[in-house]
């Protein structure tokens, strides 16, 4: 058995925590941080507690929450040895908290696999990860089919072999769309690659994880499961939720084009998709700036553009505004139908 000291945040306090990794099957550390999460954080917990792969750890991190939530993990908790409980010294921002969380980590574990508190996995999701990560020395994530609300998400990539080179699956995120690391639940992770870096989750982007997963891949291979091993809820209180107003998808992919595309994609392959994600991205400004977006609107598009070293100027805005002039005046029926669409959002 292995005792260790953990530093519980509640009252400040030091604490003797216990974990007896056991058996021949690799450890794993599972981590949720919460916060006010007291609808579904039962039904995540449970699945956790479901299992096929039974050596495990599993991390609790409350976020200072004001509902029911810590007393429902506490419950938990109390009854499972393998569970822990921890609470920040204050309220964290989403992604201090994910980051803070990896710290409590066992230093035995092997893979580390996050599991969003209204989020859950099917019993097989740990156990069939596991046994791909194992069989591949190469691959530091593993990831599988997710549900997504009602929706299957994850596919593009053919049935044949459960691995991937990073380089080629970078490409398929970024050219392609495919969504092949979805959320932090659908994925689990070489602890050691975790470990590594100070801050696993980067502050500042849109899709953290994405960025996180892509840095992964630059150096190792993925692991992908063609079966549906974890359901993501459509969750209106989300951070993505909360920026959708501002259309991020456009600017998520003229960044990560930025940003990543040298790396992944060479000579002409970059060129070709560095202008099809300027262009994307133009004529969505173009026309955004006829449906008379809000200044909230265009301070989001500028500290994205910012962020990657660049400027509406750079984009090529008055090209884009100009093309999207000449397609309003020449296409008067698409016109009419635009002015609808915006006065009854207006209405």
């Amino acid at each position: 058995m292995d005792t260790r000291e953990s530093k519980s945040h509640s009252g400040g306090v030091m604490t003797k925590e216990t974990t007896a990794p056991g058996g021949s099957s690799p450890f794993v550390s599972i981590i949720t941080p919460f916060f006010n999460t007291e609808q579904y954080i039962a039904e995540c917990i449970e699945s956790v507690l479901a299992q096929t792969h039974s050596n495990w750890e599993y991390i609790l991190v409350n976020n200072q929450s004001t509902d029911r939530s810590r007393e429902i993990a506490e419950r938990y908790a109390r009854d499972d040895r393998r569970i822990r409980l921890m609470d920040t010294p204050e309220h964290f921002g989403q992604i201090e908290n994910f980051n803070a969380a990896f710290s409590y980590m066992s230093p035995d574990s092997k893979y580390c696999k996050v599991v969003l508190a209204d989020d859950w996995m099917f019993p097989e999701c740990v156990e069939r990860m596991v046994e791909v990560a194992e069989a591949n020395p190469t691959v530091a994530i593993v990831s599988s089919y997710r549900l997504f609300g009602n929706e299957i998400t994850g596919d593009g990539l053919s049935y044949s072999g459960a691995v991937i080179s990073g380089r080629k699956a970078c490409q398929h995120i970024l050219r392609d769309g495919y969504y092949l690391t979805g959320s932090p639940t659908s994925v689990l992770m070489r602890a050691d690659v975790v470990r590594g870096v100070p801050s696993f989750y980067p502050e500042g982007w849109l899709h953290d994880d994405t960025e996180a997963c892509l840095r992964i891949l630059a150096e190792h291979d993925l692991g992908f499961i063609h079966q549906v091993l974890t359901f993501s809820r459509v969750d209106a209180e989300s951070l993505s939720s909360e920026v959708a107003r501002f259309g991020p998808g456009p600017i998520r992919r003229f960044m990560f084009a930025v940003r990543y595309g040298p790396q992944f994609f060479s000579g002409d392959e970059y060129r070709k998709y560095l202008k099809r994600e300027t262009d994307f991205y133009g004529h969505f400004l173009g026309e955004s700036l006829f449906q008379f977006k809000k200044k909230e609107f265009w301070q989001f598009q500028r500290r994205g553009l910012q962020l990657v070293g660049f400027d509406f100027w750079r984009v090529g805005l008055p090209k884009y505004a100009l093309l999207e002039l000449i397609d309003i005046v020449g296409n008067p029926k698409k016109t009419i139908g635009r002015l609808a669409r915006l006065g009854a959002r207006r209405g």
